[in-house]
């Protein structure tokens, strides 16, 4: 008789980038079983030693002392460098899971994905919204839902402002409705506006789906309040969720008539916190080499969905002869980014 299998061997994951959202991938991975925290590596190499420290691990002098020394890598760096470094790293022998937006342009979206094509490894892409437990407890209930409202605003901070609104914020919207009605878009509307930055900090889509389906989706860097819910309506009913309470309710028609009966059901969420639930399922795609959920070709849909929805603003923009914001394929603002490893 065979003696029994031991535990399943450690995932050593190493951290790119020590921003915050490096910061919160390396505290989560120190939660998650199985997880060995492999180390930290960023240009900024006090900062590097500083969150390594932190998390009780290694600072990495150099992107190259990954390889061998780490499984897996979370890439945290700012999004003009993530198809410089994801295709380094993809190309050493590494798994990754790259931020959003994957990366600068659909050009470099492609040469990460013929990355990972190439070196047979695991590409996800950092929709952390994709793991969210409303989002979660709503997908065993759609029944072609045929218009849907989205709110997603937030107060003005200095994070993520290399980016218009739409790559930094309004790109989950976009992942969620595309994985939800799993149509295509057939038409963008959208407008937005340069508020605090010179790029779009508040924008507007409306986006028509090939079955009919119509969404409408605002983003705000600079509200004076927090919101991030999304409603939507389907046959006979209506569901709300709300990404930061991470719940949602339905509520459908028990009896129709003049004098109509409604019923409230809160949907079953699993009490999880999104990057946990994400970055878990990465390690997991790691460890058994099956296809993310949010892989790269979601990723790149994503993104061409969001160039979508930018070249629209800028369409309106020069009708109505307002500047700001980024082109339609983004490598203007983009080009002049310091490129530092931090995010």
């Amino acid at each position: 008789m065979s003696a029994a299998a031991g535990p399943p061997k450690k995932i050593r994951v190493a951290v790119a980038g020590t921003g915050e959202f490096g910061r919160n991938h390396a505290r989560v991975y120190r939660e998650i079983e199985g997880v060995e925290l492999a180390g930290i590596y960023d240009l900024d190499s006090n900062r590097a030693a500083a969150v390594a420290a932190e998390f009780h691990t290694r600072a990495f002098a150099s992107l190259e002392d990954l390889r061998g020394s780490a499984d897996a890598v979370s890439v945290s760096v700012p999004t003009v460098s993530h198809a410089e470094v994801g295709c380094r790293l993809l190309e050493m022998g590494l798994d990754i899971l790259v931020e959003k937006p994957m990366a600068v342009n659909l050009a470099e979206a492609d040469a990460l994905l013929a990355a990972a094509k190439r070196s047979g490894r695991i590409l996800q892409v950092g929709h952390v919204e994709r793991f969210n437990p409303a989002v979660i407890a709503v997908e065993p209930i759609l029944n072609r839902p045929l218009f849907f409202e989205v709110h997603r605003l937030g107060v003005f901070t200095a994070r993520s402002l290399d980016v218009d609104v739409i790559y930094d914020l309004m790109i989950h919207d976009l992942d969620i409705l595309l994985a939800l009605v799993k149509e295509a878009v057939t038409e963008v509307k959208a407008v937005g506006i340069p508020v605090l930055t010179d790029k779009v900090d508040i924008a507007h889509a409306r986006l028509e789906f090939a079955g009919g389906a119509v969404a409408n989706v605002t983003a705000s860097r600079v509200s004076t309040e927090r919101v991030r819910k999304m409603r939507f309506f389907q046959q006979h009913e209506y569901i709300s969720l709300d990404y930061a309470r991470r719940d949602a309710l339905r509520v459908g028609v028990k009896k129709a008539g003049p004098q109509p009966e409604f019923g409230f059901e809160k949907l079953n969420a699993p009490a999880v916190e999104p990057l946990h639930a994400e970055l878990a399922a990465f390690v997991d795609a790691v460890r058994t080499r099956e296809e993310p959920r949010t892989n790269g070709a979601a990723g790149r849909a994503a993104l061409e969905l969001a160039s979508r929805v930018m070249a629209s603003i800028q369409e309106h923009a020069a009708r109505v002869n307002v500047s700001g914001g980024r082109g339609t394929a983004g490598e203007e603002a983009f080009a002049s980014q310091d490129k530092t490893t931090t995010r």
